[in-house]
């Protein structure tokens, strides 16, 4: 039997947020060796825009969310990090010794489903270890490690822009090193003690009934739960539909806008992620169990808008690009992004917790891979202001769904929330109809 100390408290929060470092490092690395993966392979535009839509940032991710969501809730939280990073590495290792499209491909393939599985469940596992009091600066640590990721790797790319293609490939190995630490690290931790109960009574109930649980059958049978994901859609999927163009092409927007040296585009890219790492800590971790959650979340959702309107119908300067990247990246540290990991893990019971996350992420990030398929033509063929008119819409509809749909959840425990919302203690039971009310906390 190990004798290794099991990994518990921060040590366990940091180990499991270190998915979102991941994941956003890769849809940055992925972001900034486009154009030289498009001049060493040939690629069209069409084509880089299919490989940013395979990726962490839309389809790789899509499909592990919802594979890893349903193993999340099936097989325990700790399963998920048992194998997630031995896929994510070895996809990153295709990419680094890339010198064909099919490995491109498969490990940009590769390492979007191994983040994609990991995500959810990794917003999951935080929000359930958290303390009641502290939740949101335990999910706001999540937030924290996505923004740490885009930060340091156009840091990392400016660096090596000289180097070229074979410095894109040295970032995909840095990715490669971090996810081996983490994997070891990870090693030493306990499965959620919210998990293993929910499940004892699932085990308990389907020897006595017979009956096996159908996680996303049950969750889409239940009217709140339909109503929960439909709000979580408005808030986050409209939202990362900016986002996710702005991760994986924002380079391309500034060449658009007359940035056209690479240093310059990356070292916006550090301000605002900078920005946002400096948002989440003050902003959402600092503030987001003691604030009117509603009135933060607007705030955060306004200094989006406000970026993209200056983007879009401003002179387009060098201190106007400054001043988009600074107003982008507060609002994304205390935005969108880090509300649904928070909500997302309140408003659903703890036998589809996963799941549902897993579910939500799917959609979110299928709907970026359309948009990213066609982007990088929009953005050549129209110009930016064409694509920040879109941009502009999708975050004003997050706004007003976000404001009118948030929960009242701030500093109660997760089992209180669930009781309320499903009119009953925690349990496992398998009658979907029994469920079936909408919960309270959704207006």
């Amino acid at each position: 039997m190990s004798t290794k100390p099991k990994v518990t408290g921060w040590k366990a929060t940091i180990a499991v947020a270190m998915s979102n470092y991941i994941e956003a490092g890769s849809i940055i690395a992925l972001a900034t060796s486009l154009a030289f993966w498009q001049e060493y392979f040939g690629f069209s535009n069409l084509v880089i825009g299919l490989v940013a839509a395979i990726s962490a940032n839309a389809f790789g991710a899509a499909i592990g969310a919802l594979l890893g969501g349903w193993a999340g809730d099936r097989f325990g939280r700790k399963f998920i990090y048992t194998y997630d990073l031995v896929v994510y590495m070895a996809g990153t290792l295709l990419v680094v010794f890339a010198t064909h499209p099919a490995m491109l491909l498969t490990g940009v393939v590769l390492t979007g489903i191994a983040v994609g599985a990991g995500v959810p469940v990794a917003w999951t596992y935080i929000a359930e270890e958290a303390p009641a009091a502290d939740r949101a600066k335990h999910v706001g640590s999540a937030q924290l490690a996505w923004s740490l990721g885009p930060a340091l790797v156009f840091l990392f790319a400016t660096l090596v822009v000289p180097l070229g293609l074979l410095g894109s490939r040295i970032i995909f190995a840095h990715l490669f090193l971090v996810a081996l630490v983490t994997w070891w690290v990870r090693r030493g931790l306990g499965e959620s003690d919210t998990w293993k109960k929910s499940n004892a009574e699932r085990l308990a109930s389907e020897a006595s009934t017979g009956i096996k649980r159908r996680n996303y059958r049950e969750l889409l049978l239940n009217k709140g739960n339909v109503k929960a994901l439909l709000f979580l859609t408005g808030v986050y999927a409209l939202w990362n539909l900016v986002a996710g163009q702005m991760g994986i092409f924002m380079p391309r927007v500034y060449e658009s806008a007359g940035v056209e040296s690479a240093t310059s585009q990356n070292l916006l890219q550090v301000l605002l992620w900078t920005c946002t790492v400096a948002a989440t800590y003050v902003g959402f971790m600092k503030y987001g169990d003691r604030v009117d959650r509603r009135k933060l979340y607007l705030l955060g959702a306004i200094l989006g808008i406000a970026a993209w309107v200056l983007l879009v119908f401003a002179n387009i300067t060098m201190p106007m690009l400054i001043l988009f990247a600074v107003l982008w990246g507060v609002a994304a540290g205390i935005g969108a992004q880090a509300f649904y990991a928070l909500w997302a893990a309140e408003m659903f019971a703890t036998k589809y917790r996963a799941s549902a996350q897993g579910l939500l992420f799917f959609v979110a990030r299928i709907l970026v891979g359309v948009l990213s398929y066609w982007f990088p033509t929009m953005l050549a063929e129209h110009g930016v202001a064409f694509v920040g008119v879109i941009m502009i819409s999708l975050l004003v509809a997050a706004m007003i769904i976000g404001w009118i749909g948030a929960p009242n959840t701030s500093g109660r425990t997760l089992q209180d929330i669930e009781t309320e919302r499903y009119g009953a203690a925690p349990g496992d039971r398998l009658d979907g109809e029994s469920d079936a009310k909408t919960p309270a906390g959704i207006k």
